[in-house]
């Protein structure tokens, strides 16, 4: 495969990871931040395999997503040469490399703080109630920062990447 091919290929898997990751934190905008049992008390065993199979693969593909947006995103500032000068926030990168350490910032927050706490609230760990909610609480926090802090990381890096800032 060429370079020109592997290029376009982290492109794309740069903005659908974006998509999928930033879309599913957007989704807590529009929600209200309430704590429901989406299962009855006691569902039949069947029934909780199939919710907690189709939850696991989605929070899963959701979680994931953002280690593609990482990646590519590193792969693309080392092809253009200016991996250092971003993580730096030296010359006219630093503006694309704020924003990539702000990504770096929501990919922590999603996996160390967002994702234990969620596994509960979503019954893949066992947990009380009175744990539950607690969870809920800190999963909405935690996910209502990161969706803030996507519409910085966007507006940086689109201003980085396209020149539309400049520090240099």
């Amino acid at each position: 495969m060429e370079l020109g091919s592997i290029d376009l290929a982290a492109r794309l898997l740069h903005v659908a990871g974006v998509i999928i990751w930033i879309g599913h934190n957007w989704v807590n905008v529009v929600n209200n931040p309430v704590f429901r049992r989406v299962l009855p008390a006691d569902p039949p065993e069947a029934v909780r395999a199939v919710f907690i199979g189709a939850s696991k693969r989605e929070h899963g593909i959701f979680r994931h997503a953002s280690l593609v947006v990482l990646a590519t995103g590193l792969y693309m500032l080392w092809r253009r040469g200016d991996l250092v000068d971003a993580l730096t926030l030296s010359g006219p990168s630093a503006v694309i490399g704020l924003g990539a350490w702000i990504g770096f910032a929501m990919v922590l927050n999603l996996w160390f703080v967002l994702w234990p706490h969620q596994k509960k609230v979503l019954g893949f760990i066992p947990a009380p109630t009175e744990e539950r909610l607690r969870c809920a609480r800190i999963t909405f926090l935690s996910s209502r920062t990161n969706t803030v802090l996507s519409s910085v990381t966007l507006l940086l890096m689109l201003a980085g990447a396209h020149g539309g800032l400049s520090f240099g």
